[in-house]
């Protein structure tokens, strides 16, 4: 119900801000279960992509949208239990096989499954190698799989950013469904996985019209993580040592402003051939030198 509600309230705001396009509508089964595979561009994907469909679309979602503290991720975690999105761990291993058991779950009930099969958003617009969970889920479920193309979400909302901007115009495309039934009882096979998911990878690139990458974004996104923490270890590194040499040229320019006050000083105790002053006997009257020096 909650879904229904916030569809209600936020459809005709999206609609009036980004006068969002959907192409292919007619793509989704009315009834029954189908797997919407897409690409992820940006955390707005989930508002783009189900708004132009009558039915709701399920998605399973990290688990850190539901394990966020303070205000944030109390409000994250309330919104996407509210519109039953379904949490999973992406760690791998007996995680990855219980979240693919809550998909066919999902399925079996004969809902709409939404899966990015990257894993993860995109780090800069392009697309990326697909995991093939989503194979197992296809092949398993023998659900359709209908591919949802994002545009233009990565420019509304990129990665980072808390508030969307305005201006740009969103579209999803929803491609015609696939058919893997030619695979059916092959979803032990690695090779065949890999195919399955290729193939829906390349559908929606071609579909949205990204740059393919053959790696996983997760990767991408951990080089370039670790790139950005060494170029600011670097200039942590060179703001230290610009501190360190502006601290030494103070500290040599007040040795040598010492050194010329101690020059000027010794400077003024003698007459201007250099010879030192002689001294008066306080009367006014310079006293002889006691030294009788040589006769002339």
């Amino acid at each position: 119900m909650f879904y229904w509600v916030v569809k209600a309230i936020l459809g005709p705001v999206i609609a009036v801000l980004w006068q969002p396009r959907a192409e292919g509508v007619e793509n989704v089964p009315r009834q029954g279960p189908a797997i919407m595979v897409g690409n992820h561009l940006s955390f707005s994907d989930h508002f783009f992509g189900p708004l132009p469909l009558p039915r709701k679309i399920t998605f399973l979602a990290k688990a850190e949208y539901f394990t966020g503290t303070g205000p944030k991720g109390l409000l994250s975690r309330l919104f996407f239990t509210g519109v039953g999105q379904i949490p999973i761990d992406r760690s791998g291993g007996k995680a990855s096989e219980a979240a693919l058991r809550t998909g066919l779950k999902v399925l079996k009930q004969g809902k709409l499954l939404g899966i990015y099969p990257e894993g993860t958003r995109s780090p800069d617009g392009k697309l990326y190698r697909g995991r093939t969970g989503v194979a197992r889920m296809a092949l398993e479920s023998k659900a359709p799989v209908v591919p949802m193309a994002m545009i233009n979400a990565d420019k509304i909302m990129p990665p980072g950013r808390t508030l969307p901007k305005l201006g740009i115009r969103p579209k999803v495309v929803f491609g015609k469904a696939l058919d893997f039934s030619r695979y059916y009882g092959m979803e032990r096979d690695p090779r065949v996985l890999r195919a399955v998911t290729d193939e829906i990878m390349y559908s929606l690139m071609e579909l949205s019209g990204q740059e393919y990458v053959d790696r996983y974004a997760q990767s991408v996104k951990s080089e370039l993580e670790a790139a950005a923490k060494e170029e600011k270890k670097e200039q942590h590194a060179g703001e230290k040592e610009r501190r360190r040499a502006e601290k030494a040229e103070r500290k040599s320019t007040r040795k040598k402003g010492r050194k010329r006050g101690t020059r000027s000083s010794a400077e003024a105790d003698t007459d201007p051939e250099g010879v030192p002053a002689p001294e008066s006997d306080g009367t006014g009257t310079e006293r002889p030198d006691d030294n009788p020096g040589t006769a002339a």
